[in-house]
């Protein structure tokens, strides 16, 4: 299994604070693991701190 996390830098709140608006994405992410299974093709959307979608993360069945 692998575990995806895919974040668009580029957007306005994580242009401004990359390293803020990551480590927000990750607290809330990992606050919300256990509503999830972890199983292949779990995921979900990923939303910067104005609430915007910005990413997604994703599990796979894929080992590459």
């Amino acid at each position: 299994m692998k575990f995806l996390l895919e974040v668009t830098m580029d957007d306005a709140a994580l242009a401004k604070d990359p390293a803020g608006e990551l480590g927000r994405i990750l607290r809330y992410w990992g606050g919300n693991l256990r509503h999830y299974a972890l199983r292949p093709g779990d995921g979900s959307a990923v939303y910067d701190s104005e609430y915007r979608e910005v990413g997604h993360w994703h599990v796979t069945d894929q080992t590459e």
